[in-house]
């Protein structure tokens, strides 16, 4: 039986990586985001079959049109890699629009939550029942960054929402478990090389690793038996300030 993967922003960066290294695997895999360009270019790269999806995770009926497309075409899912993510510029929080506010919250928080609420309905109702559902949860679920509130919140909100679903889906044969990922090389870490507000007020350049790192550790943990659950997994560029950072 074929395995089904749905990997959200997979248009670029992690979500581009983890999409190519599952179907190199052998997993048909489903790529969710919001440029149709980007995600035929994903696509097209893939060895074995594919399938675009546009889909704002953010936007309920989306994840929902998302979902019932990749059961359609599939007809099942094994594993939700949940990683759309976006960032908000590094403002001291009073200088924050609401609304900036808003969007992280609504695509790094609530896409995830629908996503995870989506996977679950399918999971524990198709035949044989069960998958895995793996959160991008950044290095940020554990330690911030200067001027990043909303996306540290989200982060931190999403091992809370990792360890939950986790424990809810024991029952029904459905494993949850999060990568905090740290510097790797894709567009939204691409300031990283050339300098950021360090926690002393410095600007300092950090070291980035390839995204093939974190396509790996996301293949490793999606061929897991479904018996065994990753819950926690840190996979970091080894010389960025995190382990004491400040």
């Amino acid at each position: 039986m074929s395995r089904v993967a749905v990997v959200t922003g997979g248009g670029r960066g992690i979500g581009r990586a983890a999409a190519e290294a599952l179907s190199a695997d052998g997993w048909l895999v489903v790529v969710a985001g919001r440029t149709q360009a980007s995600l035929d270019e994903t696509v097209t790269g893939l060895p074995h079959q594919g399938l675009a999806v546009v889909a704002d995770v953010s936007i309920a009926a989306d994840v929902e049109r998302l979902f019932a497309t990749a059961v359609e075409t599939f007809g099942r899912i094994d594993l939700l890699f949940n990683n759309a993510g976006i960032s908000a510029p590094a403002v001291p929080v009073d200088e924050l629009a609401v609304e900036t506010w808003d969007a992280v919250i609504g695509v790094n928080l609530t896409g995830s939550f629908l996503c995870a609420r989506a996977a679950f309905a399918q999971m524990r109702s198709q035949s044989p029942r069960g998958g895995r559902i793996i959160n991008n949860g950044s290095v940020s679920a554990t330690t911030p960054r200067p001027f990043s509130a909303p996306y540290t919140a989200s982060k931190h909100a999403i091992t809370g929402l990792t360890k939950s679903l986790s424990l809810d889906g024991r029952s029904l044969g459905i494993t949850v478990g999060q990568i905090d990922i740290g510097n790797a090389a894709s567009d939204m870490v691409e300031q990283m090389s050339k300098g950021v507000p360090q926690a002393d007020g410095s600007i300092r350049a950090e070291p980035t690793m390839d995204v093939a790192n974190v396509a790996s550790a996301v293949v490793y943990v999606a061929n897991l038996p479904s018996d065994t659950n990753m819950l926690s997994m840190t996979v970091m560029a080894n010389g960025m300030p995190f382990v004491g950072r400040g």
